[in-house]
Parts: structure tokens; sequence; C-alpha cells
């Protein structure tokens, strides 16, 4: 009985979050009032009344390049954190930590008045050079460099290799969930983001995929063809958890170990 009450709730959570996108894909292919079969025709009207095609070139190549330097730098810091020794090391990574309290909309002007500073608003430099550094993934890979057994550095180090060798061919290969786990999870979030893309690229041909799912929404009023947009938007994010669903179970799950 215990098995049938666990089954029937977690069915009832997954419906309850499945049914949103159940609708909108049922509502993507709505077509004229009377009519029963679907109407395919939504996703091509929907997608040639804006330029999506350089809405989806923009959203790539922002979320690819946040990805490689997120998880550059959160590597390269979560290392430090994890393995060397330093003074103030402990203090250093709690300041860090702190930063996730600030909530992003505080930080949205000075992060304007920045790339403004430097020209380069409107520009793929300025969507990207303040997403690079990541205190939530420097935070994941810490505490999965804390899992692996200290003693794989210290054989490396008797066989005569350097920091950067240990780093880069001994403590970095073993951490491939977790990499992987904080490349998904950027480019989620910066394939979903809306508000700093909107504020530091407001021009129609440097827009996103998200802000450009906006401003289609306030253009054409078919709700059909809204829904085919957001429906063709979310793809690729579907696409990507599929491929890369084993990774981010595996990450999470040995990250939380400590």
């Amino acid at each position: 009985m215990g098995k049938w009450v666990s089954g029937g709730v977690v069915l009832g959570l997954s419906l309850a979050m499945l049914g949103p996108f159940l609708y909108m894909v049922a509502a993507s292919l709505w077509g004229e009032p009377g009519v029963m079969a679907p109407r395919w025709s939504n996703y091509p009207a929907a997608l040639t009344a804006l330029p999506f095609g350089r809405f989806f070139l923009n959203s790539a190549l922002f979320a690819g390049c946040v990805v490689v330097g997120q998880v550059l730098t959160s590597a390269a810091a979560a290392y430090a954190f994890a393995r060397l020794r330093f003074p103030g090391r402990d203090r250093v990574f709690l300041a860090f930590l702190s930063v996730l309290m600030i909530p992003a909309v505080v930080l949205l002007i000075p992060r304007f008045l920045i790339i403004n500073a430097l020209g380069w608003v409107d520009s793929y430099q300025g969507l990207i050079v303040t997403e690079i550094v990541s205190v939530w993934g420097i935070f994941l890979l810490r505490q999965f460099f804390q899992t692996i057994p200290r003693d794989l550095e210290d054989a490396a180090r008797l066989d005569g290799a350097g920091e950067w060798t240990i780093f880069w061919r001994v403590m970095l290969p073993q951490t491939k969930p977790a990499l992987a786990t904080l490349a998904l999870l950027a480019f989620v979030g910066q394939w979903k983001g809306f508000l700093w893309p909107l504020v530091a690229a407001p021009s129609a041909g440097m827009n996103v995929a998200e802000v450009g799912l906006a401003r289609f929404h306030g253009l054409y009023g078919n709700w059909p063809s809204q829904m085919a947009a957001a429906v063709t938007v979310i793809v690729p994010l579907a696409i990507v958890f599929f491929v890369a669903q084993k990774y981010l179970i595996e990450g999470v799950r040995r990250s939380a170990q400590l």
C-alpha cells in the first residue's frame, strides 16, 4: 500500500510539473474553431514573424561562451579553495559565498555602468563578460574536489608534477560529472536569461531568444503562434537535459557527499 501511495504522489507531482508544458504544446497546434486537425503551420508562421534565427544564434553564442568561461574560472578557483593552503583561504571562500545573498537585480545597474564605460553596450562582449564567473559553480566544484582522495595528488608530486600539472592532468579529469553539471546548468541559466540581455543588448539584432519571445508576445496577439514560438525556444533546453541528465544526477550526488 505504501508503494502505491508514494507512486500516486510522484505521478501527481509529475503531472502537475508537465501539465503547463503539455498545454503549451497542445495550444501551439490549435487551428480554426471546429477544426480538430493539428495546425503545424503555426510554427513557421511564428518563426518568420520575427528573426528568430538571429535570436537563437545570439543565445547560442552567449550561452556557449558563458559556459566555457564559468567552467574554466570555477574549476581553477574551486581547486584553489579545496586543495591549496594559503592564509585566509576559508574567509575568502565565505566572502565569495556571501555574494549569493545579494539579489541579482541589485547588481544590474553597476554591471551596466561597467560595460557602458568600456563601450560594450549592445555587444557580445558586454553580454558575456559579467557572467563568466559563477559563485555557485565555484561552490559546486569545491565540494567535488574535496571528495577526491589526496593520495592521487601526493603520488603525482612524488613523480615530480607541479601544481598546474596536478590540476590539469590529475584532478580535473576526476571532476567530469561535476563539470558537466555546471556546464548544463550554466547553459540553461543563460539560455533562459532575460533581464540582463534586455538591459545589456537592447537592439533587435542583439536580442537573445527569451527577449525575442517577449517582443513577439507584445507584437502579436495570436495565442497558438505565441505558444509555437515558446515551444521552439524550449526545445534546445529539452534536448540538452535529455543528453546530459546522467551527468547532472551524478555530479549533484557526489558534490553533496560532504
